[in-house]
């Protein structure tokens, strides 16, 4: 099923919908105070991490023809999997809908939510939930067939696009025709397959979304991905990232620095196939703080005494794991544009190490 809305809601009152949407899904979800190291304990003595992830993003995470979970976030949980148990195959996957995904983490469903999810402030402030960081930056994108005539997204006014429920892409859908008195009708689809499926079969002109999910949509497209074009206008900020809940600092922070630790990689050039050899170099600052300070924060963290060799052991840097899902390695070679280290001009930077 799926409804029709239109753009002629006013914006204040979508606005007051949506706050007072969102203050009731606290109140209903949110959780007690958790323990410091709390869910560090509980994964431990599970023996394994229950990651959220999608239903099926080609790059982000999706089951591949043998039934493993591949993507940038796929790999993100093997990565925390490996800094806290010391085995990155120790990760059961489950698969959630967008509008399951913070019910799923406040219930404690889940520990880790790694679903190619924005981050925001109403859901840091309203919803109670806590982003270590960003994984990748997105954008929203339109999608429309090759052979539909449209070249720019101002030629979609007034007709259906399909979209996301329980997504930013809704109010922004609206506000960003809104803003040229225009009108637009969502037709709000309760998954991203569904969504896309919708717009394949004609339901809608248009399919919006993370550029990202547009380019694994796209690969699926009946009749191949030559029908389908993304067309250039961005219309949001989508900086993407792990999810967790409030009130456990050392599990916050670990899932925070193992990511941290993936893009500092990067930046002194350490990869999957290096890291053994670059144990035993004398030379290198950032060389020596990624490796050898690894042991002084291990036991605040509550996460083994090598975990930095290991995360980077079994996925590699930041950049292997972009190019590998999402880049020139992969079905959807997408740029890397703002995900490049910030020596080359992009926005992926990690604190110092020391």
């Amino acid at each position: 099923m799926h409804k029709k809305v239109t753009a002629i809601t006013p914006p204040i009152a979508i606005a007051r919908l949506l706050l007072h949407a969102s203050v009731l899904f606290a109140v209903a979800y949110g959780p007690a105070q958790a323990a410091a190291g709390e869910t560090v304990a509980q994964v431990k003595a599970r023996g394994f991490l229950r990651c959220g992830v999608s239903e099926g993003v080609t790059g982000l995470s999706r089951r591949d023809a043998s039934g493993r979970w591949a993507g940038l976030d796929a790999d993100f949980c093997r990565a925390v999997a490996a800094a806290v148990l010391g085995d990155p195959e120790k990760v059961e996957f489950r698969p959630l809908k967008a509008s399951e995904r913070f019910p799923a983490l406040n219930v404690r469903a889940i520990d880790l939510l790694a679903r190619n999810t924005t981050w925001t402030m109403s859901r840091e402030v309203l919803l109670n939930v806590r982003f270590p960081g960003v994984l990748i930056y997105d954008a929203q994108g339109f999608m429309v067939a090759a052979n539909s005539g449209v070249k720019s997204a101002a030629r979609l006014k007034g007709t259906a696009i399909c979209v996301v429920k329980g997504t930013t892409h809704v109010e922004q859908l609206i506000d960003y025709f809104s803003e040229y008195g225009a009108k637009v009708e969502p037709l709000i689809i309760d998954s991203e397959i569904g969504a896309a499926d919708a717009f394949f079969s004609g339901k809608c002109r248009a399919f919006t979304s993370d550029v990202s999910q547009l380019a694994a949509a796209r690969l699926r497209a009946p009749g191949g991905a030559q029908d389908f074009v993304i067309l250039p206008e961005r219309i949001s900020k989508e900086p993407l990232g792990p999810v967790v809940r409030p009130g456990d600092d050392a599990w916050f922070l670990t899932v925070r620095w193992v990511l941290f630790a993936l893009i500092a990689a990067e930046e002194a050039r350490v990869t999957r196939a290096n890291v053994e050899a670059r144990l035993s170099e004398t030379q290198g600052a950032p060389m020596r703080r990624l490796l050898q300070y690894q042991k002084q924060y291990a036991k605040a963290l509550g996460v083994r005494p090598d975990w930095m060799v290991r995360v980077i052991k079994a996925v590699g840097n930041y950049g292997e794991m972009f190019e590998r899902n999402l880049g020139a390695e992969s079905a959807l070679k997408l740029e890397r544009g703002l995900n490049r280290p910030w020596t080359q001009g992009g926005l992926m930077y990690a604190p110092p190490l020391r």
